[in-house]
């Protein structure tokens, strides 16, 4: 049996926390914009930062499992 849940997590992390598919902090004018698929190298670190505090937080912390 395999774990599934950590690579299912880290997954979806990825894609929701890429800079600017969802979401991009900061943005280029505002504090916050939606959708606009631009990047800069401190969203960069932002999102990277903030990919790393969620993966502890689900990964080590809550320590989900789906066996498959």
């Amino acid at each position: 049996m395999r774990d599934w849940m950590p690579a299912i997590i880290a997954s979806a992390l990825f894609g929701f926390l890429s800079p600017g598919v969802i979401f991009q902090l900061p943005g280029r004018s505002r504090p916050v914009e939606f959708f606009n698929m631009r990047t800069s190298w401190v969203s960069i670190l932002v999102h990277a930062l903030i990919f790393a505090l969620f993966l502890l937080l689900f990964l080590i912390i809550l320590h989900p499992h789906l066996y498959v």
